[in-house]
């Protein structure tokens, strides 16, 4: 089995310990501290295990084999026989959901395209000029300061250094590749709508639990300046996604920061 789910499903086996053995019936709200660290645990859980997209019936099978393990029952299935078919079934499911995404992506781009000024790239980049700016434009290679405000299809926002009220520096080539592109061409004081597919933005997999697979980004983008000599300095924005990263323990509650490519 791939060494990325290792997290989730150890993480699994001590929630099943912890809690006294599995199997036990449901629990109100979580009142001590103790009871509300188990919660907190169970939702890095939930977390970790979002890319399988688990009905009420599938996840009755995750609880029963945790149960059966912990309790030293003998198992249905032998897990050197099924461990190894975890990725497969990860992959296949996150896949089909992709695809899906991808087909409300495609209707949103085309509306994207037709809105006054919008300029289609080859690439799939769909660049909405909202205000003109008066200065340089930036290069591949050039550290930049931004204000950017990222929302998903139906408008659900995932990130903003508007709402933060802190604009964002980093390296325009270590961005997704539709912010490479985009960006560079806006000049200094401008501002645009980048709507990007996920082909230039996080791919299949996206960035659980906040980016589905698929999906189609809406950004805001207003470059504010061009940090001349910045290059390769430390990021002032807070943490950054990865394009396609595999399911994790969660970092610490915060605003993921400006996208970035693997």
């Amino acid at each position: 089995m791939n060494a990325r789910f290792l997290p989730a499903l150890s993480l699994l086996a001590t929630l099943a310990c912890t809690a006294g053995g599995g199997g036990g019936g449901s629990v109100g709200p979580p009142q001590t501290e103790d009871q509300k660290t188990l919660y907190a645990l169970g939702l890095i859980v939930g977390r970790n295990l979002g890319a399988f997209g688990l009905s009420p019936q599938d996840l009755e099978y995750v609880k029963k084999g945790i149960a059966d393990q912990v309790q030293g029952k003998t198992t249905d299935v032998k897990i050197e026989e099924y461990g190894p078919k975890v990725q497969a079934l990860q992959r296949t499911r996150a896949t089909a959901r992709a695809e899906q995404e991808k087909v409300r992506g495609a209707a949103g781009l085309e509306k994207a395209a037709k809105e006054p000024g919008a300029q289609k790239e080859k690439s799939g980049l769909v660049f909405i000029p909202m205000k003109e700016g008066t200065g340089e434009k930036p290069l591949a290679t050039d550290r930049v300061k931004v204000h950017y405000h990222g929302t998903l299809e139906n408008g659900t926002v995932f990130d903003s250094s508007v709402q933060r009220g802190q604009p964002a520096e980093f390296d325009l080539n270590q961005v997704i590749a539709c912010w490479t592109e985009g960006v560079q061409k806006l000049k200094v004081g401008g501002k645009a709508k980048l709507v990007c597919p996920s082909s230039i933005a996080y791919g299949d997999f996206g960035r659980p639990p906040t980016i589905p697979g698929g999906a189609t980004l809406t950004f805001e983008v207003e470059l504010i300046g061009i940090v001349k000599g910045g290059a390769g300095a430390p990021m002032v924005s807070p943490v950054m996604p990865g394009r396609s990263m595999p399911p994790v323990p969660p970092r610490p509650p915060g605003p993921p920061g400006p996208p970035k490519k693997n």
